[in-house]
């Protein structure tokens, strides 16, 4: 059966770059129309949120890690109707927020808390990212986490096909925080990646390209045209 390839819009975690979704920009291309959210320009998720709408398609499916699942959240608060599914990765639900340096959340999100044997290939590629992403700009999203708002709204918002998923080694989200979110979203689907960290699409790209097909609703079998 053919299908039409789905709208994707994929969003990175804080001080991440489209690094961070390498090998799902290129898996999913034959089943999704990917483009990559850019949250690097503004100290608001509400600001960050209407910046990825103004440049999404009229109605699209979106994914984010960490920082990115706030924002997508947001998304859905601004426009509901705009949202066909939603993915979050190591995204809480409660308000706490602790600043952090980029090389201390560059030191929760990789080694050693994710898989020892992925170590040094995570830590290399998240250092990179953050290097190219600067100073200024990891402060700025600094600021939108900091200031962000009662997020009680946008979870009550979503009303589509929902993934919650965590690292089971994640200490900037933990496994209960992640399921604490899903809890709070009618019908969503928790999954727990083993030996993983944070950033679960540079730690897990299979795993997690797998779990996005699904959640797209690819069938074994389907296929998707080239254009």
């Amino acid at each position: 059966m053919v299908r039409p390839r789905t709208p994707l819009m994929l969003l990175p975690a804080m001080g991440c770059d489209g690094q961070l979704w390498a090998r799902q920009i290129v898996d999913l291309a034959g089943i999704a129309r990917v483009e990559f959210g850019d949250l690097s320009q503004d100290d608001t998720l509400s600001a960050m949120a209407a910046r990825v709408l103004a440049a999404a398609p009229p109605r699209f499916a979106v994914a984010g890690v960490s920082l990115g699942g706030y924002v997508a959240m947001e998304m859905v608060r601004q426009a509901p109707d705009r949202v066909s599914r939603i993915a979050l990765f190591g995204t809480r639900a409660s308000m706490e927020v602790r600043p952090r340096t980029v090389v201390g959340q560059g030191l929760l999100a990789t080694a050693p808390h994710a898989d020892p044997r992925l170590t040094a290939n995570v830590a290399g590629p998240a250092q990179a990212m953050a290097d190219r992403v600067g100073q200024i700009v990891f402060e700025r999203q600094q600021r939108a986490m900091l200031a962000r708002p009662d997020i009680s709204d946008a979870i009550a918002a979503i009303r589509v096909p929902t993934l919650v998923a965590v690292g089971d080694r994640d200490r900037i989200c933990t496994p209960d925080d992640a399921r604490a979110l899903s809890a709070r979203i009618e019908g969503a689907h928790f999954h727990l990646l083993r030996s993983c960290g944070h950033l679960s699409p540079l730690e897990r790209p299979g795993e997690v390209t797998a779990l996005l097909r699904r959640w797209l609703g690819v069938q074994p079998g389907d296929h998707r045209p080239d254009a």
